[in-house]
């Protein structure tokens, strides 16, 4: 980790602000109740706390143990569901299908033949009809449309503007 996120969260709660506002509007118009969302790089929760209040099931992963115990503290004081991982990403596998996967400005933080191998593993993830929802350094979408590109599925994007890239499954 090229920044010490795990110090920041240690010292700073909610150290980088309210939810992504494409994200809040995401999941404003998001039709669907009761999902499971999985949350790359969730820090301490910022997007995961608001989708929970939203009625979904949660599962936030990051490297940094104070942002989980941030996380998991506002869950559970407001009875959310949600759970949280201390995990690296680059080798974390995820259990089950998720409807939505949401990776904000995560992926930027690893070396590039890493970055696209998590986007790689995370895609088969993402269930029938699910989303993906990204996040991330304008420069990079290129490349994870490449990767995208090269996945097995069929993926329909939605958005892509600069820095952000949603698509869905079908």
């Amino acid at each position: 980790m090229a920044y010490d996120y795990d110090k920041l969260y240690g010292k700073t709660p909610n150290a980088l602000g309210p939810p992504t506002s494409l994200f809040v509007a995401f999941f404003d118009r998001f039709d669907r109740q009761d999902t499971r969302v999985l949350d790359v790089g969730c820090g301490q929760g910022r997007d995961a706390l608001f989708i929970a209040r939203k009625g979904h099931r949660v599962l936030g992963v990051d490297i940094a143990a104070n942002g989980i115990r941030d996380l998991s503290d506002a869950a559970t004081q407001e009875n959310l569901p949600i759970e949280g991982v201390v995990a690296d990403i680059a080798t974390y596998r995820p259990d089950g299908m998720f409807d939505v996967i949401l990776i904000d400005r995560t992926l930027h933080m690893l070396p590039l033949p890493t970055r696209h191998a998590v986007l790689a593993k995370l895609l088969d993830c993402v269930g029938e009809n699910g989303w993906l929802l990204i996040a991330d350094e304008a420069s990079n979408i290129k490349g994870f449309v490449a990767v995208i590109s090269a996945h097995e599925a069929n993926w329909i994007t939605e958005l892509s503007q600069r820095g952000y890239l949603f698509l869905r499954r079908s």
